[in-house]
């Protein structure tokens, strides 16, 4: 009985050697790809448009071009008029995306308010960058 215990408890312990550096790891990665995706944000909401596309993850530059993209904003982003507020409503890790390749992604929902929205949520994804920096790789607002 004695053993029994004693390797439950061993097995306990190697457990949470290997599985608090993974959970610590992805928390990082998390807080890393929040505080890129609000810096990317903030060009967005300045207005500066092709400097976000410039600042974006390989896989978006690949997907939209810049004259794309500054035009996509000019139609859908701008009319919505100067942020008022932005609080984060959900922020999941992932390895896989439909639609994207394996890699590390974060998905980031915010609850935001426009000057002329007064209710929007605003979906960003960051990716963990072939470089090990995390950019943007999508972006969707509803």
């Amino acid at each position: 009985m004695k053993t029994k215990t004693t390797l439950i408890l061993f097995m306990a312990v190697v457990w949470s050697m290997v599985c608090i550096p993974i959970v610590m790891a992805d928390q990082k990665g998390e807080e890393l790809a929040a505080k890129a995706a609000l810096k990317w944000l903030a060009l967005v909401d300045e207005g500066k448009y092709s400097e976000s596309w410039e600042g974006a993850a390989q896989l978006f530059k690949g997907a939209v071009n810049k004259g794309q993209w500054k035009d996509s904003l000019d139609s859908v982003r701008k009319p919505l008029g100067k942020l008022v507020s932005r609080t984060v409503k959900s922020r999941l890790y992932a390895t896989s995306l439909p639609g994207a390749p394996d890699g590390e992604y974060v998905v980031i929902q915010y609850t935001s308010s426009f000057e002329h929205k007064k209710s929007a949520v605003e979906t960003v994804t960051p990716m963990l960058d072939k470089d090990g920096k995390w950019r943007v790789s999508g972006y969707y607002i509803k």
